[in-house]
């Protein structure tokens, strides 16, 4: 008899480094729109927040003043919000931009901030994470109490992560999101997602995302699987497969919100997403 889904958390990727506000008119670009955007999000369900900092010019950027900006005025407007930054190599390919944002101190310092055990091709670009590079993020993430979150593209980053594991360099709590249907990378079907999901470290939270319109398949399967789902701008900037309806972060986190409720699976309270994260508690 299967047991009863935890509590569904809801993660959100409302930015990115790729979209432009030409091609997605509610992207949100400065820290304070961020945090605007977040505090709707938050209302409408979502737990966990995936971010990157943009420039006034809406171009990605990975200095620390800029992530404290978007930090601070999030936890002003969202005490609760957990909050995960990004170390992308994508386009800052040294470790000195990458772990800028690790230094963040008290108040400003992140939950967990992204890890990506691999590299790999976007479909215009290369995304280079050298075992170097990763280790010393790892180890940087371990040393300062961030949680790595572990963003999987293909069955070989599920194996490093295994190796890494085995080294000590990756502990516990081991937080996945796995990305289906980017050109260049592992495809979105169900199969591979349940292939993907059997290889996890036993106890591991995981989260399911699809890029462009694999989006809301894959964040079907993850929330019928008993897993989690991450939804956003970043991934995905329409409602629908023709691309005609524009997409909002509010509306793709009221979209899965429906989509839970008609599963039974309930949304995770702040507290209990951080309990199901592996995160210490805020009201202990």
């Amino acid at each position: 008899m299967m047991e009863k889904p935890s509590p569904l958390v809801i993660t959100l990727a409302p930015t990115g480094i790729v979209p432009s506000r030409d091609q997605a008119p509610h992207l949100p670009i400065t820290p304070t729109e961020i945090a605007t955007d977040v505090k709707r999000c938050f209302a409408a369900g979502a737990r966990l927040f995936h971010i990157h900092a943009r420039t006034e010019e809406g171009e990605a950027t990975c200095r620390r003043e800029v992530f404290a900006e978007i930090v601070g005025r999030v936890r002003q407007a969202v005490p609760q919000a957990i909050l995960c930054v990004s170390t992308s190599g994508r386009r800052f390919p040294s470790y000195q931009d990458r772990s800028e944002v690790l230094d963040l101190e008290g108040e400003l310092k992140p939950d967990l901030a992204s890890l990506t055990p691999g590299s790999m091709n976007f479909p215009r670009e290369a995304s280079i994470n050298s075992p170097e590079i990763i280790g010393r993020l790892a180890t940087a993430m371990q040393e300062r109490g961030i949680v790595p979150e572990l963003e999987i593209f293909d069955f070989g980053m599920v194996d490093y992560v295994h190796y890494l594991i085995g080294k000590k360099v990756l502990r516990p709590p081991f937080v996945f999101n796995l990305l289906l249907g980017s050109l260049g990378t592992l495809s979105a079907s169900p199969l591979n997602l349940a292939l993907m999901v059997e290889r996890l470290p036993a106890g591991a939270f995981w989260s399911a995302a699809g890029i462009g319109r694999f989006q809301f398949s894959m964040n079907a399967l993850g929330i019928a699987m008993g897993g989690h789902v991450r939804t956003g701008l970043e991934d995905n900037l329409f409602l629908d497969r023709d691309k005609l309806q524009p997409a909002t972060n509010a509306g793709l986190v009221e979209r899965i919100a429906r989509q839970a409720e008609a599963l039974e699976r309930p949304l995770a309270t702040p507290e209990q997403a951080r309990r199901i994260l592996g995160l210490p508690t805020l009201n202990p």
